[in-house]
Order: structure tokens, then C-alpha cells, then sequence
């Protein structure tokens, strides 16, 4: 089958013809029907943070079942599903405790190192990024990482639900438990950014401001639920959003991945505040703050945010029923449908912030 491979960290995506394994245990082999370009996949592509190479990455996927391990319990083939890269065990105490997104082992979903690879290139190993593997005609996945979702929704919009609806909703639902009447500032507009948005209103927040460099994002942030925004090129947010809300924000999202932002979504957030980090940094990034000024004497909280401190068989399936009843906005987030032999163009268009998300949908 075909699928996209990066060999050393740093390297573009080759278009290779690989080999998949027949699934074990409680693996799930899905047809990929939808693979979703998220910038995560290119920054842990581009950096190094310890992934074994050669490697496919690919984690927003959308497809059908078509064969299950003989331990499956809650898959059938011609199940549609969609693939989310939390990977969790389910008996530990942080999953039993309903916070699978902070499993102690989530090591058990993939196989052990006496096991064959999941994926082979000429007989070589590759890894199979976050357990999903999703650049590639095929992926062999633990069924904790699988969620079912109505075959009534189109499998590009499905796919963004495993990444960009469960990171940028869930951090505005779940993590910061934003509830009606509340403020809201979300640094960074791409697709996670978006559905920040999404979520936000979804939870009855009364002002969504959108904040990026980029003007000809605006009118997107818009449709999505933004009723206030703000070119950062050209003036400083953390002025403009305290002004806007009479002294800040009560709940501020970063989901850029930069220290001045980081810093600015905490300045930005009234007394009693919160800031919510969501963009990957690089390895080893730092941010600074005044600890008596910003945060104890401003009685403030910063939280990181881990894929929306979402549980995947409960949130995807409600987010598809959402889009279903036309209460969540999904269509606006699939810039483009392309081909996987256009990925590495795609990902160019992506880094620069013109796109909210390509979708592979051909091979």
C-alpha cells in the first residue's frame, strides 16, 4: 500500500509502497478514507523529540473497518471510525478515574519489542507515529484509540473530529469548563484555533475574541462564532483585549505554540483568570513571567491542554451528532481534498497559515 514516509527528522514526505501486518489482539485494520494534514505531524517531523525513524505520522483518520483482532469487542467491519492519537489502557487509575488523556500506560496500545512492526518498508520497521499511522492507504490501530462515529458524515469532516475538534472544542469544554457568559480570547486561528471557537460558543460564551496576524482570516473566525478581532501585526492584543473587556478575558487559549503568545494569553486574562497553552512549543521552550504580579497577586492559572482533556468514546461521537443537528461547524474547517502525493506542497501551504486543514482523500 501506498503511504508517507519521513525517514530522518527534517526530511520532506516520501511516497513509499509499504507493508501492513495482520491485526493482533485488539488491533483494528481501518481503510483510510480521510487523513488530515494537522501541523502537529510536520512539527514532530521537522524536530527532534525523540521519534524513531523512518516513520508514518498521520494521526486526524477517518475510515472503514475492514478486518479486527480476534480480542475486539467493540468493532465490526464496514464499522465507520475515526482515529484519535490519545492512546490509553483503560484499568490504570487516571482512566478509571474518566481522565484517559493522562493514562500511566498508554505503551499497552502498541505492540512490544518482541512483536513484529505494525508497518515494514523493504523488510525495515517504521514506526507508526502516536499509534496512528494515518498517511497511508491502510492503519493497523488499538481499538482504545477508535471511536465509532454515524455513517451519515462525510469522512473529511470526520477525520478533523480525532485532532482539531477534540483539541480546540475540548479545551474550551472540558479543560476550561467555559460556561455561558463568559469571556474568551484565542490567540492563533488555524484549525485547532477554530474549533476553540467552536466550542466556546458551543458553551455559551458571550464574546469570542479571534486574535492573529493574518486579516484574511477574520471573516472564517466569523462563521465560526468570533464576535470580535484583532490583527496582532498591527497593535498589541493584550491592549486591545483588555480594553475590549473592560480588564481581560476569562479564559485565554494560545494555540500558536510561541512564547510571546503563551505570555500574552496569560497578561490578556482578568484578575481571577485563566490561560490555556495548547500549540506545541519546540523542545526545551521556556516562557517568562512575573510570579507576584501576573500570577499570585493577579491570582491567575496557566494549564497545559492535551488533546481537550477529552475521552475520544464519548466526545467524537457527540461532536458528530453536533455537526449531524448543524450545531458545530466542520465544513468550513476542509480547505482542500488532495491527494497524498500532494503532501508536502500542502504542508508548505499549511505553515504559512493559509489553510485551515487539507484532507487527503486519494492515494
Amino acid at each position: 500500500m501506498k503511504a508517507a514516509v519521513v525517514k530522518r527528522v527534517g526530511d520532506k514526505f516520501e511516497i513509499e509502497t509499504v507493508q501492513i501486518a495482520k491485526p493482533e489482539g485488539r488491533e483494528v485494520l481501518v481503510e483510510v478514507k480521510a487523513s488530515g494534514l494537522c501541523h502537529t505531524d510536520l512539527h514532530f517531523a521537522s524536530h527532534e523529540f525523540g521519534v524513531p525513524m523512518p516513520a508514518v505520522f498521520g494521526h486526524e483518520v477517518a475510515g472503514v473497518v475492514v478486518e479486527v483482532g480476534p480480542q475486539v469487542r467493540e468493532f465490526a467491519v464496514g464499522d465507520h471510525v475515526v482515529a484519535c492519537l490519545i492512546q490509553y489502557c483503560g484499568h490504570c487509575e487516571s482512566c478509571l478515574a474518566g481522565r484517559t488523556y493522562q493514562c500511566k500506560h498508554p505503551e499497552e496500545t502498541v505492540r512490544s519489542a518482541d512483536q513484529s512492526s505494525r508497518l515494514t518498508l523493504e523488510g525495515q520497521p517504521l514506526t507508526s507515529v502516536f499509534g496512528t499511522a494515518g498517511f497511508a492507504e491502510k492503519t493497523l490501530v488499538h481499538e482504545n484509540q477508535l471511536a465509532k462515529v454515524p455513517n451519515s458524515i462525510p469522512f473529511p469532516q470526520a477525520c478533523v473530529l480525532g485532532c482539531g475538534t477534540v483539541t480546540g472544542a475540548g479545551a474550551a469544554i472540558n479543560t476550561a469548563a467555559v460556561k455561558p457568559g463568559d469571556t474568551v480570547a484565542v490567540i492563533g486561528i488555524g484549525g485547532v484555533g477554530l474549533n476553540v471557537i467552536s466550542g466556546a460558543k458551543l458553551a455559551g460564551a458571550t464574546r469570542i475574541i479571534a486574535i492573529d496576524v493574518q486579516p484574511g482570516k477574520f471573516d472564517l473566525a466569523k462563521k465560526f462564532g468570533a464576535t470580535d478581532v484583532i490583527d496582532s501585526s498591527t497593535v498589541d492584543p493584550v491592549e486591545q483585549v483588555v480594553a475590549l473587556t473592560k480588564g481581560g478575558v476569562d479564559h485565554a487559549f494560545e494555540v500558536v505554540g510561541l512564547k510571546q503568545t503563551s505570555e500574552q494569553a496569560l497578561r490578556m486574562t482578568r484578575v481571577g483568570g485563566g490561560a490555556y497553552l495548547i500549540g506545541v512549543h519546540k523542545p526545551n521552550s521556556r516562557i517568562e513571567i512575573s510570579v507576584m504580579e501576573e500570577f499570585i497577586a493577579s491570582q491567575r492559572r496557566i494549564q497545559g491542554v492535551l488533546m481537550g482533556s477529552s475521552n475520544i468514546k464519548h466526545d467524537i461521537p457527540m461532536y458528530a451528532e453536533l455537526y449531524l443537528q448543524g450545531k458545530l461547524n466542520l465544513d468550513d474547517l476542509i480547505s482542500q481534498e488532495i491527494n497524498i502525493s500532494e503532501i508536502n506542497e500542502a504542508y508548505e501551504e499549511l505553515k504559512h497559515g493559509k489553510i485551515a486543514r487539507s484532507v487527503i482523500t486519494s492515494f
